[in-house]
């Protein structure tokens, strides 16, 4: 019996040592993902996360997609980089197999810098960097760097003629880039454990990932204001205010980029617009079926309780200090006319409400109700008719209070009711635009690389942003920096040969389950395949 006991106690040891080791190389200590990203000054809105792996780079061989996104003379210089230097064999052994994070931050010359940061393997010491600055005929000339007490190399890559800094940010992290501003600041930057910028995903989500995208919503206003000349542009508006971190993992498409995972809120930040419909649940999305053929961009909400979100409007208004001017305005329209819209028109709106530019810059809010003929006689009691199914508003600022902040643009609108929708506008033209499209049946649904990108996308969600580059490029020529839209409209590859992108969210533990998608052009799917 005693000697059973002992061996059983044996093969527990056993078994205890080989689950320690096989997680050890599981998690090898130069894949700190956490301890990377701590690493990363938090001016960064996006880090995207890949292993340097051979298999990885095969994958995107003469793939269009990642070279679009970055920009063709910038997966250039990161693929000239990776075989000059990661790959070196004074280098490779420490960096193969180790995830490389690439941030994206905000420069002093309306543009974007990018910082890669990667932790080598153990056993790594700058003695080989130091080897390789002695190794003739290597194509880099490298030498010590010192920036406020961290430590470095200057790296003259004769290929490129461009010169990239490296630093040892500490606890075996470096951080490279082409940009010596942003070597500074993360000379400069001082890890704040006690403060998370970048939510992770799971071990078991990154072990299993082709690789891995991080958002920080509240940095994106940063990176917006490098692109766009219009401080004011509404494009994307509602998600860079959202005080929220996402972590999302790849799932690879020859003709798409599809990222899915979560999107977490900061429940100690003030709640935004957005946040309201993480108490919600996802709807099945039916409203996109009318958007005009010339949409560019678009934001959509789904609401699976309309009273619901009516009660969540009311406290979020309180929260902003507008209960005063809202209770006023309600108030008055109560005196003059009899009506309590609030609670009227709560009980009248359906589930899906959207605001829709078109490439002519004409903006339309579309809200589904349950009942047309109803909405038609609460809304003449408020407006002043031009016919017996459109008007304009009386009362300033009423969408805005009926339905959110993203209502604001829409102050004293122009509307027609058409079947069980109300549509909405700051002329008369841009309304008989919509209803031109409407009763001719001129919407994007009918666009078969409009289906096609539309499957990619989940049924469900409860708010959504969609945006075609075609249709977009017009805003963009006003809206963006010149430099920036000239490589917009010239980078071959570029974001011109996308046809759209998405972001989804759909509430889930009142957080966000998220969905991003861009997919390329049939036409540059179809000369890729020649």
């Amino acid at each position: 019996m005693k000697k059973q006991i002992i061996i059983t106690i044996i093969l527990l040891v056993a078994t205890a040592y080989v689950t320690v080791v096989y997680f050890k190389n599981l998690n090898p200590p130069g894949t700190r993902t956490s301890q990377v990203i701590q690493s990363i000054p938090d001016d960064a809105s996006l880090i995207f996360e890949f292993n340097n792996d051979k298999g990885f780079y095969d994958i995107f061989n003469n793939n269009k997609l990642l070279a679009a996104v970055i920009g063709k003379q910038k997966i250039g210089q990161l693929d000239t980089l990776r075989q000059q230097l990661i790959n070196n064999p004074l280098l490779a052994e420490y960096f193969d197999g180790q995830n490389i994070f690439i941030s994206v931050h905000p420069s002093k010359t309306n543009n974007i810098d990018l910082l890669l940061s990667l932790s080598p393997s153990k056993g790594f010491t700058t003695t080989a960097v130091d080897q390789l600055a002695r190794q003739p005929n290597s194509g880099l000339l490298i030498t010590p760097l010192h920036l406020n007490g961290k430590q470095g190399y200057n790296i003259y890559i004769n290929v490129l003629k461009k010169r990239f800094y490296v630093i040892n940010t500490g606890e075996n992290v470096f951080a490279g880039s082409f940009s010596k501003e942003l070597i500074d600041e993360s000379s400069l930057y001082k890890n704040k454990k006690d403060k998370q910028s970048f939510v992770l995903l799971s071990e078991q989500q990154s072990t299993n990932s082709l690789a891995n995208l991080y958002v920080n919503y509240a940095g994106l206003n940063l990176l917006f204001d490098q692109l766009f000349k219009n401080k004011n542009s509404d494009i994307f508006k509602s998600f860079r205010l959202l005080p929220a971190q996402a972590a999302l993992s790849l799932n690879y498409r020859s003709d798409a980029l599809m990222f899915n995972g979560s999107t977490t809120i900061q429940q100690n930040e003030a709640p935004s617009y957005l946040t309201i419909f993480a108490g919600q649940k996802p709807v099945t999305n039916h409203l996109k079926d009318i958007f005009p053929s010339t949409t560019a961009y678009s934001t959509s909400f789904a609401v699976s309780d309309p009273l619901k979100f009516g009660t969540a409007i009311a406290e979020w208004h309180v929260k902003a200090g507008l209960k005063n001017e809202k209770a006023l305005l309600f108030d008055k329209i109560k005196a003059e006319t009899g009506s309590s819209i609030k609670t009227e028109f709560n009980n009248l709106l359906a589930n899906e409400f959207a605001i829709v530019t078109t490439r002519f810059f004409e903006k339309f809010a579309i809200v589904s109700v349950k009942d047309g003929s109803k909405l038609k006689l609460l809304i003449t009691a408020i407006s002043t008719m031009t016919d017996e199914h459109s008007g304009q508003l009386n009362y300033n600022k009423l969408p805005f209070f009926l339905l959110g902040d993203s209502f604001s643009v829409f102050r004293k609108p122009y509307f027609i009711i058409i079947d069980n929708y109300l549509i909405m506008a700051n002329s008369p033209v841009e309304l008989k635009s919509y209803y031109d499209s409407y009763i001719n049946r001129k919407f994007l649904s009918k666009n078969d690389q409009y289906n096609q990108f539309d499957e990619l996308l989940a049924g469900q969600s409860n708010v959504s942003f969609f945006i075609n580059f075609k249709n977009s490029m017009p805003i963009f020529e006003r809206d963006l920096y010149p430099g920036i839209y000239d490589e917009l409209k010239t980078n071959e590859p570029g974001w011109k040969n996308f046809y759209s992108a998405s972001i989804q969210l759909s509430a889930a533990d009142k957080n966000f389950y998220t969905n991003f998608c861009t997919k390329l052009n049939t036409d540059t799917v179809q000369n890729k395949a020649k």
